[in-house]
């Protein structure tokens, strides 16, 4: 008998001798009078018993009955039998012996045979989830995911999604690629939108990021590493004063990859409910009722009210940082050459320090191109290349005057070598005579 068993038997004899009331000792024990009357009843009975189950000691009606274990373990105790884990052994009871158990009485008996050693439980660490920012706008996860999301109905789609992390607000679109242009044409809807957030959360994908490239084997790999030029999306949330981290792994930004997961799941059923085919009918189905349904239903407030995104300012001009830029250098005829096309800039733009100096060049997102010395956009015209001039032809080399010779090989030196040389006296006198 247990001490709190002891006490409510305590309690019970004092209401049997009329200590204290029914009522009193129905409150000691947390119970109802009318149970108190039926355990004062049943100490007439079964004595101080009472207070302890009645099922106490009896077996189980669902136990297996202790010759079907003994079965069991002689089966398993057989040298074909060996090695085998509570799993296979539960397999093997079942089909080839018709003793259909849980494989966790398997183990039990299998413990009790000493044909299985327990393992001890291996404890594991413990995840500490990062509690969420506090305001909305603080934190923005972004990324894509690659799915069949019209199930064949249509060709293949991504689904480039921007979570706040304070209040698992979403923003996504469909897209026809994950290439730096149409994550620049989320990035302005987003903006456009809700504002500039604080800081964007991204994997470290080569469209945010620019990797140093070295070779396996090359000496010094675990030095740091080197500064690299930004990407396009990294320049523009420079010129946004938007902050851009890296994620080190998948479960780092877990709230936009668990969004994938619920959005793989409903979006591609209601995408099939609405029959899109297309990625328009897609976009149109994401604005109209998964976003609406998914903002309403599954954000949280944040901990602070206030709102952490930003207004766009006179000085952001979101067609010049969302686009393609690049640099070039100008000519000294005042023309600019990008992607193999000539550009010239218009007289009334010619100004001091142009010449030789590098301008930048924005490739927008609306297919149009603009050039920008400084803080002055300049006008241009296309022209074409002048082209080389033929090359003149060399005047015809003067023909060599032919030698004595022309017709043949001279045989003047022959046998010179094997002549005898004349004597020194004779060498001498023929000098002379020469001279």
């Amino acid at each position: 008998m247990t001490q709190a068993q002891r006490d409510r038997l305590v309690t019970l004899k004092k209401a049997k001798k009329h200590l204290i009331t029914r009522r009193e000792a129905a409150e000691e024990l947390g119970v109802t009078v009318r149970h108190v009357r039926r355990l004062l009843k049943g100490m007439k009975e079964r004595g101080d018993k009472v207070v302890i189950h009645a099922a106490r000691g009896r077996p189980s009606p669902r136990k297996i009955v202790e010759a079907t274990e003994q079965k069991a373990v002689g089966i398993l105790s057989e040298a074909v039998c060996r090695g085998f884990r509570p799993t296979l052994a539960m397999e093997y009871l079942r089909d080839k012996h018709q003793i259909e158990v849980s494989k966790e009485t398997v183990r039990q008996w299998m413990l009790r045979g000493q044909l299985w050693r327990g393992k001890k439980e291996k404890i594991q660490p413990v995840h500490v989830w990062r509690p969420r920012r506090s305001r909305c706008g603080e934190l923005v996860q972004w990324d894509t995911s690659e799915h069949d999301w019209l199930e064949e109905r249509g060709g293949n789609i991504y689904l480039i999604a921007m979570i706040d992390d304070a209040t698992s607000r979403l923003y996504a679109r469909f897209a026809a690629r994950d290439s730096t242009e149409e994550n620049l044409r989320v990035l302005r809807g987003y903006v456009e939108m809700y504002g500039r957030p604080v800081a964007f959360y991204t994997d470290k994908a080569s469209l945010f990021q620019t990797a140093e490239k070295r070779r396996r084997d090359e000496p010094g790999v675990d030095q740091d590493p080197a500064e690299m030029p930004p990407t396009q999306i990294g320049r523009a949330l420079r010129e946004l004063g938007v902050n851009w981290i890296a994620a080190h792994s998948p479960q780092a930004k877990g709230r936009v990859e668990r969004g994938f997961g619920t959005a793989q799941d409903r979006l591609v059923k209601g995408l099939r409910v609405a029959g899109a085919c297309t990625r328009e009918a897609a976009n149109r189905y994401l604005e109209e009722e998964f976003l609406p349904w998914w903002n309403r239903t599954l954000t949280v407030p944040p901990a602070h009210a206030d709102d952490a995104h930003r207004r766009l300012g006179k000085e952001h001009d979101l067609a010049a940082t969302l686009s393609h830029v690049e640099q070039r250098q100008v000519s000294t005829d005042y023309t600019v050459r990008y992607q193999g096309q000539l550009y010239r800039i218009d007289r009334k733009d010619v100004r001091t320090g142009l010449r030789g100096s590098s301008v930048r060049v924005e490739q927008r997102l609306d297919g149009s191109m603009a050039m920008r010395f400084g803080n002055r956009y300049l006008h241009i015209q296309v022209c074409e290349a002048p082209r080389p001039a033929p090359p003149v032809p060399k005047p015809a080399a003067a023909q060599p005057r032919k030698g004595p010779n022309a017709g043949g090989k001279s045989r003047w030196m022959e046998g010179f070598w094997s002549r005898r040389s004349p004597t020194l006296q004779r060498a001498i006198a023929i000098a002379n005579a020469t001279n």
